[in-house]
């Protein structure tokens, strides 16, 4: 089990890492939004790149932010089932939906999302509009971001397991939103 453990914390340091990258485009973002609605209203002017770079960096925090949250326990949770469970039991939950649901559906989009990228690439596409950003990149975040949503599955599948077995510990309990 130890080393499946060891796996289990490289993956969880490898998504630590692309959290705090989100975190930071998150601020980003803001001041090229920011910056781009006062460059318009105040010199009437406006460029189509710095537009689809905010797109991007929104699309690489929804589709790398999906694994971080996961690890962080704060992705959306059926919740009518999970909290009238024994925390045995939601980790069992957990176990089953990693296993059954989220790893097979985060791999299967991947799959079917890598021709897109490579379409895109081969061809070097382009924004359809004037001044527009290479496209193919943008398109490898879609890919990506399921394949580090299924690592952190499979980390969380491995940490679970042991959980269960008595080897580790883990803190499987679910704050419902307040809002």
């Amino acid at each position: 089990m130890r080393p499946l453990l060891a796996l289990s914390t490289a993956i969880d340091r490898l998504n630590e890492r692309v959290g705090y990258i989100c975190n930071v485009l998150v601020l980003l973002a803001v001041l090229v939004s920011a910056g781009n609605a006062m460059i318009r209203y105040a010199f009437d002017y406006s460029s189509n790149s710095w537009l689809e770079l905010q797109w991007y960096m929104f699309a690489i925090l929804v589709m790398f932010g999906a694994s971080y949250t996961f690890k962080r326990n704060e992705h959306v949770r059926v919740e009518i089932f999970y909290l009238f469970l024994s925390e045995r039991g939601q980790i069992w939950l957990d176990l089953i939906g990693t296993l059954f649901f989220l790893i097979p559906a985060c791999l299967l989009l991947s799959y079917l999302s890598w021709p897109f990228f490579v379409q895109s690439y081969a061809v070097s596409e382009m924004s359809g509009n004037a001044g527009g950003l290479v496209r193919w990149p943008i398109k490898f975040v879609i890919p990506a971001g399921f394949v580090m949503l299924a690592l952190q599955g499979v980390s969380e599948v491995i940490k679970r397991i042991a959980a269960l077995q008595g080897y580790t510990t883990i803190d499987a309990k679910y704050e419902r939103p307040t809002q």
